[in-house]
């Protein structure tokens, strides 16, 4: 089944579009549609760039994750590294940087696991997301104003913790989850996974 392809009886027209708010990440417009049937509503989305997260695996069988306070929900997450792209930056390229920035570490072997977008009724934002493992640690190069702890599990307690609700943001559980699929399917080397 293709999910992408578009039905056009289903489409909304845009007619207007106004910015109501223009920050130094994220911009939000108001903007008039023409619905399906022929009348018309509004719409408010957000305007994101764009953000890469990766899953790091060790040959221990452990991942990296990182504990991090989320000012919205005031509260710590666990999380994968992750990081917004920058203006005309491959998401390869930002992948490998926040997963040095925030860990410290760098990863030899890279795979691609898809993009995700993790609020589609109000923003444009789109996760890619990447499997790294023969990793070589050093420190980590946070931005000034980020702050966080490394954690380090087991592959097998992080799939458990994204299944269980033990984890509940929402790219890290799609991360952890495509990654174990992956890694069931073609292991570089073993771990004990299921799902």
């Amino acid at each position: 089944m293709n999910t992408k392809e578009t039905d056009h009886s289903l489409l909304e027209k845009q007619l207007t579009s106004e910015k109501i708010f223009s920050g130094n990440l994220l911009h939000v417009y108001k903007d008039k549609v023409r619905l399906p049937d022929g009348s018309t509503s509004y719409r408010e989305w957000i305007d994101h760039p764009g953000a890469c997260a990766v899953l790091p695996v060790f040959e221990t069988g452990e991942v990296q994750l990182v504990k991090q306070f989320r000012y919205p929900l005031r509260q710590n997450f666990l999380e994968v590294p992750a990081g917004k792209i920058d203006p005309g930056e491959d998401p390869l390229v930002t992948a490998k940087r926040e997963l040095e920035e925030e860990s410290g570490i760098k990863g030899r072997n890279w795979v691609a696991l898809g993009g995700f977008h993790p609020c589609i009724g109000y923003t444009n934002e789109i996760i890619y997301l990447y499997l790294a493992w023969d990793l070589e640690v050093s420190d980590n190069h946070v931005d000034e104003d980020e702050f966080l702890k490394p954690v380090r599990m087991p592959f097998a307690k992080a799939v458990e913790a994204a299944l269980s609700g033990d984890i509940t943001d929402g790219k890290t559980i799609t991360n952890i989850l495509r990654g174990a699929k992956w890694w069931m399917d073609n292991a570089p080397f073993p771990i004990q996974l299921k799902m």
